[in-house]
């Protein structure tokens, strides 16, 4: 099969005397990719570093063979017009922004709020299909924990991204919730047929995930594989 993820991904990072050299390269054509290891692995790096919401020193990132950065090449296509759907570990939700709102957000360019009153297909479509239209009016703090990540997603997918990027996207989630979304998203994830990176340092989302898992710790891939089997006893 063509390769869907192409990534070399360089960065040192500096911060109160500790150096952090980030060196991970990987390329795989699995529908579900999971970045696995512990938290400081590189992880987030990596990821955003894909979504380009940070440059890297060097190295490159292609998706479906097209080049989205690449460094010695002059190439860094800019964050939105890349169309991945990015949720992050605490879900960013805008504080003044009721729940339509935040979902819309994921239409808008540049900084703008989006109105109280949004009618857009898309919009709609995900509010429903997550569930979300009773708390439409509601504000991040008055959610549950399962409720902010169903936000969170649908602004993600609103704008139609062509694959998704999850930074943890269960852990602030207590394990009974976690289980019941973990399958949730699985099955959604299957019906869109969408290309998926998740990144985790729990090993049952990796088996869940895991077409394919690359193990990353101290910034360098340690290893990897298909753990197909597994997931389906997960």
């Amino acid at each position: 099969m063509a390769l869907i993820w192409d990534v070399d991904a360089r960065r040192r990072l500096e911060h109160a005397q500790r150096r952090f050299e980030l060196c991970v390269r990987f390329a795989s054509d699995a529908r579900r990719l999971v970045l696995f290891g512990p938290s400081g692995a590189g992880k987030s790096q990596t990821l955003k570093i894909v979504a380009g919401l940070t440059r890297a020193d060097a190295g490159h990132v292609r998706l479906g063979g097209e080049t989205l950065a690449d460094v010695a090449a002059g190439i860094d296509v800019p964050a939105r017009e890349r169309r991945l759907g990015y949720v992050f570990q605490d879900y960013a939700l805008f504080p003044h922004l009721n729940v339509l709102q935040n979902v819309a957000f994921g239409l808008q360019r540049g900084w703008r709020n989006a109105p109280r009153e949004v009618r857009h297909d898309e919009v709609q479509r995900w509010m429903h299909a997550l569930e979300l239209a009773p708390l439409s009016r509601h504000y991040p703090e008055q959610l549950s924990g399962g409720q902010r990540q169903r936000t969170a997603l649908a602004r993600a997918l609103v704008a139609r991204p062509r694959a998704l990027l999850l930074d943890e996207p269960f852990a602030a989630l207590d394990p009974e919730l976690r289980a019941r979304l973990r399958d949730e998203l699985a099955d959604l994830q299957a019906e869109l047929d969408l290309p998926l990176v998740l990144i985790t340092h729990d090993e049952r989302d990796a088996r869940r995930f895991g077409d394919e898992v690359i193990e990353i710790d101290a910034g360098r891939v340690t290893g990897g594989g298909a753990l197909r089997e597994d997931r389906d006893r997960a």
